[in-house]
């Protein structure tokens, strides 16, 4: 059985906007959704469409666990995860 990947992302409005923490099996549907506001709420409603910063791993626990560590940290920590890897914001979602 081939392993799976799990993503952690978070996608951002603008440089410094709103942030938007997940996981997911499949990064490029799940952008794809998120930039056609196929999923409803609060991405759609904030116009967080750019994928700033993920992660990837095999084990959907530590996925979920995290997610949920990152989800858990202040907004300052959050940025500087990002910026620590994509110091400029770019959008990532190229790369799928």
């Amino acid at each position: 059985m081939a392993n799976k990947t799990y993503y952690v992302y978070i996608l951002a409005s603008k440089r410094n906007g709103t942030l938007y923490i997940g996981v997911t099996n499949n990064l490029k549907r799940r952008i794809y959704e998120y930039k056609n506001n196929l999923i409803k709420g609060f991405t759609e409603k904030y116009n967080i469409h750019n994928l700033v910063y993920y992660e990837e791993t095999n084990n959907v626990n530590i996925a979920i666990e995290r997610e949920k560590q990152i989800k858990s940290w202040s907004r300052k920590k959050k940025i500087a995860l990002i910026e620590k890897n994509n110091p400029t914001w770019n959008n990532l979602t190229e790369k799928f």
